[in-house]
């Protein structure tokens, strides 16, 4: 991120963290529809990798225009694995998935999982993660299968392998970017992203085309434009600064927000309906959302009401005054 919102960890304002997530949640949701247009006439490999070698160049620019210095041997190695499993792994696995039989329902709710695993992570790590953490990432999980329950559910054995490997690759990508020496400030996901496009790139040349290209039209770069300036360079680096300064859990959250939000532009712009497992599934969510965001805060002032109520009891049990004697 640059240089302005730098902060120690756990000490970013509050409006600060309310946007980052504003604009993980509602622009990681519409980036399902420009996926489908840009995977229109373009190879989903070349997709990918093409929009990350660019992104990381203009953050590489960015971060040189700021003074940083180039990564370490260290560092350059470390962005490498982050960027193996967030870039080439997890975000080609899905479309892997989808090609050998996974459903996009099953699919979506496979996704769902992730803000699960990056709790784990957390936990078998040492940090503390509150219980109101898990039932809203319960809660969150449910909603997202409800979203899902119109939507194909069909799977085979190697295409469920894959679409579980998915959420678990992002969730160690996301996990490590936390643990492991990564460049400081913009130079970091200009490495990250640099590294996994390039080997994605390798990957797209070997197995899709020498000149993938060829024969993309219009339309299909201009949702690679969007995919690129506002799910790369916006919301991407939204989530890698909000795992820096909040928890894994409420960073995670996207994944069962984002479809909520991909469902509503879906009726928007390709006009598609609803159905009344949306009015069941969205309570769940916006709960999930309450829980995550002031889960600790309630959870506090119901123990202190307990603790009021029983204090009162105590007082008023027994105590009670022996009437005068006629």
């Amino acid at each position: 991120m640059p240089d302005i919102f730098k902060f120690p960890p756990g000490q970013a304002p509050t409006f600060l963290v309310g946007v980052a997530l504003s604009l993980v949640y509602v622009v990681w949701g519409t980036t399902y529809f420009g996926l489908s247009v840009a995977l229109q006439t373009m190879p989903p490999l070349f997709m990918n990798a093409s929009r990350f070698v660019a992104a990381g160049l203009i953050m590489l620019a960015l971060a040189r225009w700021q003074g940083h210095a180039w990564p370490t041997r260290a560092q350059w190695r470390n962005s490498a694995l982050v960027g193996g499993l967030m870039v080439v792994l997890a975000m080609n696995l899905v479309g892997f998935a989808q090609k050998l039989g996974i459903g996009s329902g099953l699919m979506a709710t496979v996704v769902a999982t992730m803000p699960m695993w990056l709790t784990l992570w957390g936990r078998l790590g040492g940090e503390r993660v509150p219980m109101t953490s898990w039932l809203a990432l319960l809660l969150g999980v449910m909603g997202a299968v409800l979203l899902a329950m119109e939507r194909d559910f069909s799977a085979t054995w190697l295409g469920a392998v894959l679409a579980f490997g998915a959420p678990l690759a992002w969730s160690l990508g996301s996990y490590a970017s936390r643990r492991v020496e990564l460049p400081l400030s913009t130079m970091a996901p200009a490495a990250q992203w640099l590294l996994g496009g390039v080997m994605g790139l390798v990957a797209s040349f070997g197995l899709e085309s020498t000149t993938p290209w060829r024969g993309v039209s219009v339309t299909s770069w201009l949702a690679w434009g969007y995919l690129l300036f506002m799910g790369t360079l916006v919301a991407l680096n939204a989530y890698l600064w909000l795992l820096k300064h909040t928890s894994g859990t409420l960073a995670g959250s996207y994944s069962f927000v984002n479809p909520a939000v991909a469902l509503l532009v879906g009726v928007w712009l390709g006009h598609e309906h609803l159905t009344g497992w949306v009015y069941v599934a969205l309570p769940l969510i916006v709960a999930a959302l309450v829980l995550l965001l002031y889960g600790q805060h309630l959870s506090g002032w119901l123990t202190l009401r307990v603790q009021w109520a029983r204090k009162r009891s105590c007082d008023g049990s027994g105590l009670t005054r022996r009437q005068p004697m006629a």
